[in-house]
């Protein structure tokens, strides 16, 4: 298990990643609200994940949801999704991810761009589970772990010898180059796909189809100085 601390990878064009921190925000204060049960309830965070999160079943036609339940057209679920998660380990993690690396994606692709780019690859990694995965699952699917995964890859793709520093097994901080780091990362994510896993509450597929989408997409929106 490795857990990013920090990178030295300096900003080129931008100051702040204001676009990256805004989305940081944001997740977090609708886990405040709603996913973590302090205000709305466990009844409250059931129905957010419900009503907001993706749930192959319904978006694909095979279910409805009961009438009380919708809160958003299901079209749009993909992009509310996303900004909901289980717990507070969950959150934690996928926000970690963000902050280390989302702020050097920021800078190659510019702010606006930026958000039109996390938001593609969870819609894309969204679409990759329901399609791709248990169709007819009525299980919802939340979390930012499938846009996060096409930061990673974006970094990957782009600073694959910056120094990040990693907790290794939750104890041992390590600096190794991002290609180390993430690509470990990356390989288990396929690895868990391959060998079937499936049960484990865990979406891998929609990592893999955020992995995909940030791949593709950062190699044709990045500013030209990236290369």
């Amino acid at each position: 298990m490795v857990i990013p601390l920090h990178d030295d990878n300096p900003l080129r064009h931008i100051v702040h990643a204001y676009a990256n921190w805004t989305i940081i925000a944001l997740t977090v204060l609708v886990h405040l609200t709603v996913g973590s049960g302090l205000v709305a309830g466990d009844e409250g965070l059931q129905r957010a994940s419900l009503g907001l999160g993706v749930i192959p079943a319904v978006l694909n036609r095979y279910a409805d949801l009961p009438a009380h339940l919708y809160l958003i057209p299901q079209v749009l679920t993909p992009f509310t999704y996303m900004f909901l998660h289980v717990d507070w380990l969950h959150l934690i993690g996928n926000m970690l991810f963000l902050w280390v690396f989302g702020d050097n994606i920021e800078d190659a692709l510019g702010s606006w761009r930026y958000v039109l780019f996390y938001l593609a690859c969870g819609v894309v990694a969204a679409l990759t589970f329901a399609w791709l995965g248990p169709h007819a699952s009525e299980a919802p699917l939340i979390g930012a772990s499938g846009a996060v995964a096409g930061v990673i890859a974006a970094y990957f793709l782009l600073f694959p010898h910056a120094r990040v520093w990693v907790l290794l097994f939750w104890r041992l901080p390590l600096r190794v180059e991002a290609w180390l780091a993430l690509g470990g990362w990356i390989v288990i994510q396929f690895w868990q796909v391959l060998s079937g896993a499936q049960g484990d509450g865990v979406a891998w597929l929609a990592h893999i189809g955020g992995l995909a989408a940030g791949a593709v997409i950062i190699l044709t929106m990045r500013r030209r100085i990236y290369v």
